[in-house]
């Protein structure tokens, strides 16, 4: 059983606390700690509902956002490698709603009105955007390997042109806003002959302000157009981007062709395969990451309920007792901007940390300034130490727990195999060229063109110096550091000198180098040379593997 706390007699803190689980803990922290204060001073009416059990024990969520047709729906269907029920794909806007994609032991469809009375499921606040939003919400439920680790959220498309004009019958942004909120990583698709960025999608992605740090972008059908093209689209994209996402940090972009048919244009297919090994692996570290990124959450949400609650109780004191209440309010409401410059300074706050100021004005248009309560300094002091030393015995708890059980990565569907096999990246390639066994030694396809370079260094006695090695080497303007490994690498007896077989192992690794592949951090056997193998033999251990 794990104590995140300094125990005391007994294995129990000095207020009785324990928890056996990090999810545990981050639930009665919430409970006990922040949630007197968001409801105090009405946090769930302006930016948040409140969270509940399933909020802290679901598994991590995926959101996929993007313009109609740039293949959400068949990127899910590509990561499953299966049908999914409800599922519809299509050029023109097929996904007309929200769909939760998630392990089922039975195979179906649970509409959103009996979704959101789920107490098991993590969408029970999602009642408050109606019946047109619930209509157009479902959980499409299946056994399927991938789910059993991760959900996905599939969104409409958004529209573009006149289309964006018709109204979807429900706030599509703060629906947004709600996922951002609560899921681990948010995907923005793009397709290569799609990028300009509606008025609609322009919203959606503000209203995911706040997140920046689960979003990535995924540039799919790349293999539609040829190299020099998609160098153009690469940069438009990211023109288009830095318009909408107002930060400094340049947001990660995945390069590919997300389904399961042939590539149109093959001669990007070695950037395609390594970019989607590498938003492979961004997926399959979620589980682990799961914890923090909800420890992550709690602290933001607990830093804006303290300058929220900072802000009513302001407005509140500054109300006059009986006369003048309505043009003192407008006041206020006109002066929010200096009021939080002033909270700012009071209370040492980041400016970061203040809610959007119009959003702010808009809302408290609607609310009795006289009846918001008074600062209650116990509310926030217990907020504080929850903030400065509780939170920092979960973190510790978190290490404890992935090292003891470390949460399995995603695994299934597109996932299996990617790694294992002919198919995983860079199998037979670079370093790993002629370890199968098909040649007694790699090198040797280009040992005679070696050869003619070894026997212009003068050797002496079969072997030249470092000094003469040096200046051939030299001529692949590789840096030093980069050099010095390869010699490491080659002198395979260490004895300051190379023979014809380690001077062309040096070749072969520099040209390894020059071709983008790393090096390894020590030689494999398949590259040890012939002359060097009963050496090597005699030193190898077979349990350091």
């Amino acid at each position: 059983m794990f104590s995140w706390v300094k125990q005391e007699q007994g294995g129990r803190n000095k207020e009785g606390e324990m928890y056996q689980t990090v999810t545990e803990g981050l639930q009665s922290l919430y409970s006990k700690k922040l949630l007197p204060l968001e409801e105090t001073y009405l946090f769930h009416d302006f930016h948040s509902p409140a969270l509940e059990p399933a909020d802290f024990q679901s598994k991590p969520m995926v959101l996929l956002v993007g313009q109609y047709s740039t293949g959400k729906t068949t990127f899910i269907r590509y990561l499953l490698e299966q049908d999914f029920p409800g599922m519809r794909i299509g050029p023109e806007p097929t996904t007309d709603g929200f769909i939760a994609v998630m392990y089922g032991n039975n195979e179906g469809i649970v509409p959103g009105n009996a979704l959101v009375v789920d107490p098991k499921k993590p969408f029970r606040k999602l009642n408050a955007f109606g019946n047109s939003f619930l209509n157009r919400f479902i959980c499409s439920q299946m056994p399927n390997q991938v789910l059993q680790s991760i959900s996905i959220i599939d969104t409409p498309g958004i529209l573009s042109g006149e289309k964006q004009r018709i109204s979807r019958g429900y706030d599509f942004a703060e629906v947004l806003r709600w996922f951002g909120e609560r899921v681990d990583r948010i995907i923005l698709l793009f397709d290569a002959h799609k990028l300009d960025i509606s008025d609609e999608f322009s919203e959606a992605i503000r209203a995911l302000k706040g997140q920046d740090d689960k979003i990535r972008v995924v540039l799919n059908k790349a293999d539609q157009v040829d190299t020099q093209q998609l160098m153009r689209v690469y940069g438009a994209l990211m023109w288009s981007l830095g318009k909408v996402i107002n930060t400094p940090e340049v947001v990660r972009v995945y390069l590919g062709s997300f389904w399961a048919k042939p590539l149109q244009n093959t001669e990007n297919r070695r950037l395609f395969e390594a970019e989607s090994q590498d938003l492979f692996r961004d997926i399959q570290s979620l589980p682990k990451n799961a914890a923090l990124r909800k420890l992550n959450d709690l602290i933001k949400r607990a830093r804006l309920a303290k300058v929220h609650a900072y802000i009513i109780s302001y407005l509140k004191k500054e109300m006059p007792s009986l006369f003048g209440r309505e043009k003192k309010k407008e006041e206020l409401i006109a002066r929010l901007p200096e009021i939080y410059a002033i909270l700012q300074r009071e209370h040492h706050i980041s400016p970061g940390d203040f809610p959007n100021v119009n959003k702010m004005q808009d809302m408290l248009q609607h609310y009795d300034f006289s009846k918001f309560p008074s600062l209650k300094m116990k509310l926030i002091e217990s907020v504080d130490k929850m903030l400065a030393s509780k939170i920092a015995g979960l973190m510790t708890m978190i290490r404890e727990e992935e090292t003891k059980a470390p949460p399995a990565m995603v695994s299934g569907g597109a996932f299996e195999g990617s790694q294992d096999g002919p198919f995983g990246r860079g199998y037979g390639e670079g370093i790993g060229a002629g370890a199968d066994g098909a040649e007694d030694w790699i090198v040797s396809r280009d040992k005679h063109r070696y050869d003619e370079i070894f026997y212009t260094l003068m050797p002496v006695n079969g072997k030249i110096s470092g000094v003469n090695a040096k200046k051939e080497m030299m001529n692949s303007r590789l840096p030093n550091t980069v050099l010095g490994k390869i010699w490491k690498l080659a002198d395979c007896d260490q004895d300051g000198s190379l023979d014809d077989e380690e001077f062309a192992l040096a070749q072969h690794l520099i040209k390894v180098k020059l071709e983008g592949y790393e090096l390894p951090a020590e030689l494999p056997p398949h590259l040890v040379p012939p002359a060097h193998r009963k050496h090597a033999e005699a030193e190898y251990d077979p349990g350091e593997d």
